[in-house]
């Protein structure tokens, strides 16, 4: 489509319209019907409307899913750091689609958005532990260290569950894309997670204190 476009502007129409260079619409139709205007329609609009609809119901579903944190943790902060994570499932979804060789779909989107909520529940898992087990005095990348050990286990097997139950529709010409979203953006996301929580933490709540030698951290 932005090939055509370009060959549009380039193509010579003097001799056709007077030199007037049609103009190129994505969507909606022409508001001026005395210029020539060349319009995407068909699959291209069924997909820009979905897109379109789906963007912002998942902003809705971040902003339903941030005021709930509010309430849970009683901070503006905390679920900023809860969020995070979201953004890296792009990681994993876009290698995963590259690696299949499949285009970002409509059932990828939603894919996206439903890996939104399993995402934030591992970070919740995480930010909650943190939360808890901080005691005043203790060194907070100790803290830190303790809820990675202690979490990545349940935080795993909550993503495997989610990624074998994937693996079920990847090859299925429809559905593919919101496998490979739900597979490899669970798969970044999650090894993910558990570092930049921690880092956001070191970043926004660092106590200066380190680990001695008599810090155990149970595996």
């Amino acid at each position: 489509m932005a090939a055509i476009g370009d060959k549009i502007k380039a193509y010579d129409w003097s001799a056709i319209t007077g030199g007037a260079v049609p103009d190129v619409s994505l969507h909606g139709q022409p508001e001026d019907e005395s210029k020539t205007t060349v319009l995407w329609d068909g699959e291209w609009e069924v997909t820009y409307v979905t897109f379109r609809d789906m963007g912002a119901a998942f902003m809705v579903a971040l902003m339903g899913i941030y005021f709930l944190v509010v309430a849970q943790f009683g901070s503006f902060r905390v679920p900023l750091v809860v969020l995070s994570p979201v953004p890296l499932t792009f990681i994993g979804i876009m290698i995963g689609h590259w690696l299949f060789g499949a285009p970002f779909s409509a059932t990828s989107m939603i894919g996206f958005i439903a890996l939104a909520g399993i995402i934030v529940r591992n970070s919740i898992l995480l930010v909650d532990f943190i939360r808890h087990q901080h005691e005043p005095g203790q060194p907070l990348r100790k803290t830190l260290l303790m809820a990675g050990a202690i979490r990545f286990k349940p935080i795993l097997l909550t993503a495997v569950a989610a990624m074998i139950g994937a693996v079920v529709i990847l090859f299925d010409p429809i559905f593919q894309g919101l496998a490979i979203s739900l597979l490899f953006g669970l798969l970044s996301s999650t090894l993910l997670t558990v570092l930049v929580i921690p880092a956001i933490y070191i970043v926004m709540k660092d106590d200066g204190k380190l680990l001695d030698e008599k810090s155990n951290i149970p595996l």
